[in-house]
């Protein structure tokens, strides 16, 4: 998958507004994602609206690939490649934000665990666009979630340079790792 820079996505995205006339951009304003998971981790964008009958469409990007992550991790898992996010690689950048029409990107590495102890095999976030993430209260709902003495790994707040801010969120999974418990 090609990665480009914050300045060539505005590039493109302006390029885009001048060269496509009315009726054309209805096309263009259909949202469309893309995520794509391996053993090294999650990539992905949505591009589109930021708002769909009032709903912040393009922040709910952030749910779609927690989820996905979540999945592949208990996927690695399951085939004994154990694996965890590596919270501080994470990159997000949006291009557009206040135009109407978002290009929201979202890079999620692994990194691998020792052993299936080590592995996280559940994941989230917990943010929005230009306001402080209720973070305390996430964590409050998570953590009943959490197995007995575990405590969940949260990376540092990610920024995009237009306002969206994010936590993301890891922990190992009841299900499959309820041996992992500590006293």
């Amino acid at each position: 998958m090609l990665y480009f820079s914050q300045a060539m996505f505005k590039f493109i995205f302006l390029v885009s507004i001048l060269l496509i006339g009315p009726a054309q951009r209805r096309l263009v304003d259909e949202p469309e994602t893309q995520v794509s998971c391996t053993e090294k981790g999650c990539d992905g964008f949505y591009r589109g609206p930021e708002f769909l009958k009032g709903e912040d469409i393009a922040h709910q990007f952030s749910n779609r690939m927690s989820g996905e992550v979540g999945q592949q991790l208990k996927v690695l898992y399951t085939e004994k490649k154990y694996r965890k996010v590596d919270l501080k690689q994470i990159r997000m950048s949006t291009v557009g934000m206040g135009s109407g029409f978002v290009i929201y990107r979202l890079k999620i590495p692994f990194m691998e665990a020792t052993d299936s102890c080590e592995a996280y095999t559940s994941f989230d976030h917990c943010g929005g666009w230009n306001h402080k993430p209720a973070i305390d209260q996430r964590i409050q709902g998570l953590n009943t979630l959490l197995l007995p003495g575990e405590k969940l790994d949260i990376s540092p707040l990610k920024r995009t340079k237009e306002g969206l801010q994010e936590y993301w969120i890891q922990w190992k999974n009841k299900d499959l790792q309820h041996f992992c418990t500590h006293p």
